[in-house]
């Protein structure tokens, strides 16, 4: 059992409220996922010639000003940190496929958790009200937001499993369910050259999207390949630069319900994540139907 949320406000005067309108949202999941949390916000994107990178270097202590200086030594390029606690955005005109691999060689206990333009990404173990807390959220701001509360139930309790994942430029997803097949997606794609990271069921949807993506998909036909292709339980959320999609599996076992106002398209677990929302007396509400894909853009 795991709690996701999904916020999408639809007029620019919100987007400085972004951060603040979600903690209640993320903090009423808590029950359904005490163990880890975390979200993926999109901000307005970066230049052209940029991309930003969210990292996380665990329980180590990191100077992130001398990584930053080490890195414009080796790979010539601006380049900006922002650090918060244990994550750092990163943000840099160098090929990120560059940065990735600079990382990897010289601070290996460094996390990628997400690459693009527009999308920042926190997460780690722990009460969703310490982790909003500990990265203040609320004062995040942007144009939507994907996030999730944890229950491990398949799969170890690290931020590393935690929730969302990412795939490719821009993409998140949170799931609230389980997959009976994630070996068999995961022995059909290593050979395509997609790889993994954990043994997350989770991470097996979110790199069959990324496959499928990569081949030229949209998202929404990726999502219809995948109802035939992912076996199991699910409420997927997903987030792109210019997207939010909620999709649920052929049965609908878990739970899920939109709030769309004037001003936002909401979603939740629960309806109690949703209940302090403004205007929420008058928003329109409704379970999202059974293999039925639901997208909103910016």
């Amino acid at each position: 059992m795991c709690g996701i949320v999904g916020l999408l406000v639809k007029q620019p005067a919100l987007r400085g409220q972004l951060g603040a309108l979600m903690v209640p949202m993320l903090v009423g999941m808590t029950e359904r996922g005490p163990d880890s949390a975390g979200l993926a916000v999109y901000t307005e994107p970066v230049q052209d010639a940029q991309h930003k990178l969210s990292l996380y270097c665990g329980k180590h202590e990191l100077d992130w000003s001398a990584l930053l200086t080490s890195l414009a030594a080796d790979l010539a390029a601006v380049h900006e940190i922002s650090a918060m606690a244990n994550h750092a955005v990163l943000t840099s005109a160098a090929d990120p496929e560059a940065v990735v691999a600079w990382l990897a060689e010289h601070t290996p206990s460094v996390a990628v958790l997400s690459v693009g333009r527009s999308i920042d990404l926190y997460k780690d173990v722990g009460a969703p009200a310490e982790i909003a807390e500990r990265y203040q959220f609320r004062k995040l701001r942007g144009s939507h937001l994907v996030g999730h509360t944890r229950m491990a139930t398949e799969s170890a309790v690290t931020p590393a499993h935690a929730h969302p994942f990412t795939a490719g430029r821009d993409f998140c997803l949170v799931h609230n369910g389980s997959l009976s097949n994630p070996h068999l997606v995961r022995k059909k794609l290593e050979p395509l050259g997609i790889e993994f990271e954990t043994d997350n069921d989770t991470e097996a949807a979110c790199r069959f999207f990324e496959w499928r993506l990569r081949e030229g998909d949209d998202l929404k036909t990726a999502v219809h390949r995948g109802f035939s292709e992912l076996d199991g339980f699910f409420t997927f959320l997903m987030g792109t630069d210019t997207e939010l999609l909620v999709t649920r599996d052929a049965f609908a076992c878990k739970p899920a319900i939109v709030a769309e106002t004037d001003d936002y398209v909401a979603i939740a677990s629960e309806f109690r994540s949703l209940a302090h929302l403004p205007d929420i007396a008058h928003a329109t509400l409704f379970e999202p139907k059974p293999e039925e894909i639901y997208s909103w853009r910016i």
